[in-house]
């Protein structure tokens, strides 16, 4: 019952690390139109959690969730160098680099986590997001599968959260939304477990202009 508290825990949106400040780039595509309304934020979303987030984010997920699992610290400390070389926008960077200060703290005032694990996850120079969060996933023992579907989940909800705000959606489409992502997340969780590095990729070149657009768009409620 702990590890599915913690589970719910690491998925809840009052997990206070500020993501709910950060639309990765999807406020510039309702600038530009790209994003207008509710089919085409879930071709948004979509697109993101199938040819970016799936088959890169969320197989290094399970990867670092295998270091941390195994203590092979070393391991864990080159993926997050590998994963934050990808941030190919300075918010991009500024936001997981910011989360992942945040997470780290949060683990030292909970106040029960172990101490060795918390001694690894401040060792990188730079924790990003994805690194401390696996951290304190694989502390928990939450299973990769469980782990990764909160991650996925958590990063829809957020995505959602932030076209409702910003194209603007209704309560219920942001349901729906939720809903046909949450239909898609098996497919995109069974083959992040199986993915070969050789085949990882986050080709999103519309993604990455998006978020370059943003940091110099005029008027804007998020910080990516």
């Amino acid at each position: 019952m702990n590890a599915l508290a913690r589970f719910l825990q690491l998925a809840s949106p009052a997990l206070p690390v500020g993501a709910y400040t950060y639309s990765q780039g999807l406020e510039w595509a309702v600038e530009a139109g790209t994003v207008k309304d509710e089919a085409g934020a879930l071709m948004w979303i979509g697109d993101q959690l199938e040819w970016n987030i799936g088959r890169y984010e969320a197989p290094l997920l399970v990867r670092l969730m295998e270091a941390w699992t195994v203590g092979a610290h070393a391991a864990a400390i080159d993926l997050d160098a590998e994963y934050l070389a990808t941030r190919e926008t300075a918010e991009l960077r500024a936001e997981t680099l910011q989360m992942g200060y945040s997470m780290k703290r949060l683990l030292h005032e909970l106040g029960d986590f172990p101490a060795p694990l918390l001694d690894a996850a401040a060792v990188s120079p730079a924790p990003t997001f994805i690194y401390t969060w696996t951290c304190a996933a694989a502390a928990w023992k939450i299973p990769p599968l469980d782990a990764l579907t909160a991650w996925l989940w958590s990063w829809a909800e957020n995505q959602t959260m932030a076209a409702l705000k910003a194209v603007p959606l209704g309560q219920a489409a942001g349901q729906r939304l939720l809903q046909e992502i949450g239909r898609r997340l098996p497919a995109v969780v069974e083959r992040a477990l199986t993915l070969a590095v050789a085949d990882y990729s986050n080709f999103a070149p519309g993604f990455a202009i998006a978020c370059c657009k943003h940091e110099t768009q005029y008027t804007r409620l998020f910080r990516s």
